[in-house]
């Protein structure tokens, strides 16, 4: 990144956010998109100036500090049936595990710390708890490869002023892998009750 297309204030923020653990402390009081006025993809400028992120808003934002401090910004899809919502996932690696920053209003799609042996270890830490909560089915079904949005993009969409449909378009129409056979996705056991009320849990409101 050319540290140059920054102001003076969004540089501050990052330099101060030097590791993963602090980035995803300062993604979690950023409150929720909840795309009131319309469906938004903002650059990681918009989100410190609105004070709002969703999943992908904030992979983005993480993966722009995280290359500020010399790091890939290395965002990952996760795919889920028609009847859920998909997911965003800024990767980091640390001692040559995997690890992940994630914006979520949920409690399970968050945070992981960098112990996972590769992707697919690190994606199946979210299979079991990402299902519907009108359907109590597990819903995750694909998710892509680790991709460079610095390489792929460049950099001006940091401080784009338009929402960025083009960087969104590409990782969710991105290769996917399958994280099972159809005939297993068919016998999945679906959440209880208790696991239903736990998962209703949220950490803004609309």
């Amino acid at each position: 990144m050319d540290k140059k297309i920054l102001t003076g204030a969004e540089k501050k923020i990052f330099q101060k956010l030097n590791t993963p653990q602090k980035i995803q402390d300062f993604i979690n009081k950023i409150p929720n998109n909840f795309e009131a006025g319309g469906e938004t993809c903002q650059s990681p400028r918009r989100v410190l100036k609105n004070k709002r992120a969703h999943c992908i808003e904030g992979a983005l934002l993480a993966g722009a500090i995280l290359n500020f401090h010399k790091r890939p910004a290395l965002l990952v899809h996760l795919h889920t049936t028609k009847e859920d919502e998909d997911h965003v996932i800024a990767i980091f690696k640390e001692s040559g595990r995997f690890g992940a920053i994630s914006k979520s209003n949920h409690l399970v799609l968050r945070y992981r710390d960098p112990v996972y042996l590769n992707i697919r270890e690190l994606v199946m830490s979210y299979f079991h708890e990402y299902w519907g909560l009108k359907t109590r089915r597990k819903n995750l079904r694909a998710y892509t490869e680790p991709i460079d949005i610095i390489k792929k993009f460049g950099d001006s969409w940091i401080t784009e002023e338009k929402d960025l449909w083009d960087i969104n378009d590409f990782i969710f129409h991105a290769p996917h892998k399958q994280i099972a056979p159809k005939n297993i996705l068919k016998k999945l056991r679906d959440a209880d009750e208790f696991e239903l009320h736990v998962s209703k849990i949220i950490e803004w409101k609309k």
